[in-house]
Formats: C-alpha cells, sequence, structure tokens
C-alpha cells in the first residue's frame, strides 16, 4: 500500500518528502522517525559496499508505518530493476538521459514480467500477447514506483521525450553528476544549475510529473521547492546524523 499511497499523493500534486538510507541496514531506526516526517525513503547501495538485499529489512519496517520504501539500483540493467521492484516499493535509477534506453527501463518496472521479444513487440507496437496479459500486468505493476535520475545535460535534452514514457513518476535531480556534467562541479548555487533544475521542474510540470532535486541544506532544498519541485529529497542517514550533532553538542560544551 505504501507504493500506492506515495503514486496517489503525487498524482493529486502533492508535494511528498523523503531522505536517502546509504549506510543503516538495522530496521529499528525506522520506529525513531517522527509521525508525519517522511514520505519515503531511498535505500542506495549505489556508492556503497551494501547489496541491495542488505536493506530488505528496512524495506519492511517501512512498510509497517506506511512510509514508501524505494531502492537504487547502482546502475541500468532492467534484470536488476525488474528485481528490485518485486521486492520494494519501486526504483530509483541513475543517470537516464537517453529515450530509448529510459522506455526499456521503464518498461522492465511497469510491464515485468513480459521481457524479450514479447516485450519489445509491446514497446515497439502497442500489440499484447492478449488483452488478458496486458490487464494483468496493469494490475500487477499499479503500485510500482518509477524514478529516473536526470543528471546530465543530454538528459535536459531528451527531456520532452522522456516525459512522454508511461510509468514515469518522478523526475530526481542528482546535483552532483549534473554539476559535474555541467562543468560546475558541486557548485549547487551556481546560477546555471538553479536554471537547469527550473527547465526540469517545468517540463515536468507540463507532463503532470513531479520533479525535484537532493540538496542537503535546508536553504537550498527550499530554494527549490519555491521553484516548484514536489519531490524533496533531503540528505542522508549520516548527513543528518552529523547534522543532528553539529545542532546539538556545541550547545553542550
Amino acid at each position: 500500500m505504501s507504493g500506492k499511497i506515495l503514486k496517489e499523493k503525487l498524482k493529486s500534486g502533492k508535494t511528498i518528502y523523503g531522505t536517502l538510507i546509504a549506510h543503516l541496514t538495522d530496521p529499528s531506526f525506522i520506529s525513531k522517525i517522527p509521525e508525519g516526517t517522511l514520505d519515503f525513503i531511498i535505500v542506495t547501495p549505489e556508492h556503497t559496499a551494501y547489496d541491495i538485499g542488505d536493506f530488505l529489512a528496512v524495506r519492511h519496517a517501512c512498510q509497517a508505518r506506511g512510509i514508501a520504501c524505494l531502492a537504487r539500483t547502482h546502475g541500468r540493467d532492467e534484470a536488476d530493476i525488474a528485481k528490485i521492484c518485486d521486492s520494494y516499493d519501486g526504483v530509483v535509477v541513475p543517470y537516464v538521459e537517453d529515450f530509448e534506453e529510459t522506455k526499456r527501463l521503464a518498461a522492465a518496472a511497469i510491464y515485468r514480467p513480459l521481457k524479450g521479444k514479447r516485450l519489445a513487440k509491446v514497446l515497439a507496437t502497442g500489440e499484447w500477447p492478449s488483452e488478458e496479459t496486458k490487464n494483468y500486468i496493469a494490475e500487477k505493476n499499479a503500485d510500482t514506483v518509477f524514478i529516473p535520475m536526470i543528471e546530465s545535460i543530454p538528459a535536459v535534452e531528451n527531456l520532452e521525450g522522456i516525459c512522454s514514457i508511461p510509468g514515469i513518476d518522478a523526475l530526481f535531480v542528482g546535483p552532483g553528476d549534473m554539476t559535474a556534467n555541467m562543468g560546475i562541479p558541486k557548485e549547487y548555487d551556481h546560477p546555471d544549475l538553479i536554471a537547469t533544475i527550473q527547465k526540469i521542474i517545468d517540463i515536468g510540470k507540463k507532463h503532470g510529473i513531479a520533479a525535484g532535486s537532493w540538496f542537503g541544506t535546508v536553504e537550498q532544498a527550499k530554494r527549490t521547492i519555491d521553484q516548484g519541485a514536489r519531490f524533496v529529497v533531503y540528505g542522508n542517514d549520516g548527513l543528518l546524523l552529523q547534522q543532528a550533532m553539529e545542532n546539538v553538542f556545541p550547545g553542550l560544551k
């Protein structure tokens, strides 16, 4: 139900809030999240030695709290995307920028278990093996969340086409990769980055798709919300712990 709730909030125009979980695999920390704080978390082994299965207990703890648990893949392997969507509420796919590839990646999530030549035929012609198969897959994957990460100039250039692909629930800007791609690495307050995020938000809005960006300061996150972001991802577990300690211990000392 958590994926369904998240999709309904996005479709109704609400802003949703989440964070990345990169280090915590003990599910008990989910009970410490204040009520009404988070709509979702994204577990992410992308930059760690963890495997996606290491976060399964966290996923089930989230389900008990009504918090959607999405998982970010290491790369863009279609089989990995389908596997993640069988276990989590949805998938976040890094560095998506090509229209045809994005069609295949989205299909791996929202048309599973169809694959191979049959899936290719559906994507090319819209012709399904049968109406029963089409209805079965639509029902099976109705609550699956699929979010591509927009992290390059080619992705922005192809965004109109990408937003026309069925099954995309939100657009997620990765500002680290995006600024490196733009030639302004880690300049998160650069006017060109701000303008690029605005363009992504505006194109998404035109297609009825929420968009947003990761940030690690409240000021940057609020700025993006003011730009119209409805998919808000703030910090990660390590950063939130650091910021909490920085707020508390100087006052104690």
